[in-house]
């Protein structure tokens, strides 16, 4: 197994889905989840074009699903593992789709209110100016977004015993709109009965730990009071979460960071060299200790010990 901090070096290239890059860290993930004794299925699927936002071709793309021999899942841990880049970050587009919404509702106030038709042209010149600056490159290494999500889940499994329930997921074409996650979902729905998801999607160093709750229950409550995290239902967010929890029992994403963490997602400033990996410790170790401590988790222990 790769050292951490070696393999957040290693991953931390940009990796739009379908690129040299994109395919190269692929391999890398699979060597990892196999070294862990995982035995990793590949789901194969095609994305495509949701203009105008995602853009580009179709390209191919292929989650990673990993369990480990005669195991029954009752835990998963997820993470996406492509990357995009972007003209703008995270954190000037949620501005920008603030001044959005804003002139919207201020041109229709003033329609109402007996303005011309052409009051409307400013909110549709917002949303053009929106949607081109939110088209993809293949230009951020993407560190904190996925890369440390990534890493979490592998430092989770490492924490837990060889025998633990859990089964891993690193969905992909998760920045083409969350196809990935649909293709799981949608053909692959019964892997996910009756069991728990934890989404890892951007853990900085910095920054408070948020727990976007989807579905709650014994599981997700143990994980956000072992994080001390922010519980929140909905965030101005797109993450895969959002799509896995209609197939889980129960489904939270966790998140770790702050403001300053959102002016570097999909730029290129989105570098292994920003990240000490200690948010990832963080959050790591406390998954690891509520995953140890869920009744289902242990009496699968248990059984396969006998």
């Amino acid at each position: 197994m790769t050292d951490l901090r070696a393999l957040l070096e290693e991953i931390s290239v940009a990796r739009l889905v379908g690129t040299p890059h994109h395919a190269r860290v692929r391999e890398v993930l699979k060597r990892e989840l196999g070294a862990r004794g995982f035995v990793v299925l590949e789901q194969r699927f095609r994305t495509r074009p949701r203009a105008p936002l995602w853009g580009g071709a179709a390209s191919d793309a292929v989650n990673l699903i990993a369990v480990r021999p005669r195991a029954r899942v009752t835990a998963w841990l997820a993470a996406h593992y492509d990357s995009k880049g972007q003209a703008v970050s995270m954190a000037a587009r949620l501005v920008l789709a603030g001044v959005v919404v804003a002139g919207l509702l201020a041109a229709l106030v003033a329609r109402v209110a007996g303005a011309p038709t052409l009051v409307l042209a400013i909110p549709a010149a917002l949303v053009a100016l929106f949607v081109a600056l939110s088209r993809i490159s293949d230009d951020s290494p993407g560190a904190v977004d996925n890369g440390a999500g990534v890493l979490t889940v592998l430092a989770i499994v490492d924490a837990l015993p060889s025998d633990a329930r859990v089964g891993v997921v690193f969905p992909d074409a998760e920045e083409h709109g969350l196809v990935g996650a649909r293709a799981l979902v949608r053909e692959r729905a019964h892997l996910f009965e009756d069991t728990a998801l934890i989404n890892f999607d951007g853990i900085d160093d910095r920054g408070r730990t948020l727990a976007l709750v989807h579905r709650g229950g014994p599981l997700v409550d143990a994980v956000v009071r072992a994080l001390a995290a922010r519980r929140a239902r909905v965030l101005p967010v797109l993450e895969d979460g959002l799509v896995l929890a209609a197939a889980a029992r129960e489904c939270v994403t966790v998140m770790r960071g702050n403001w300053e963490t959102a002016r570097v997602v999909h730029t290129p400033e989105d570098t292994a060299k920003r990240l000490t990996l200690a948010g990832v410790q963080v959050v790591a170790a406390a998954v690891a200790d509520a995953l140890r401590d869920v009744p289902t988790l242990k009496r699968g222990l248990g059984e396969a010990r006998r």
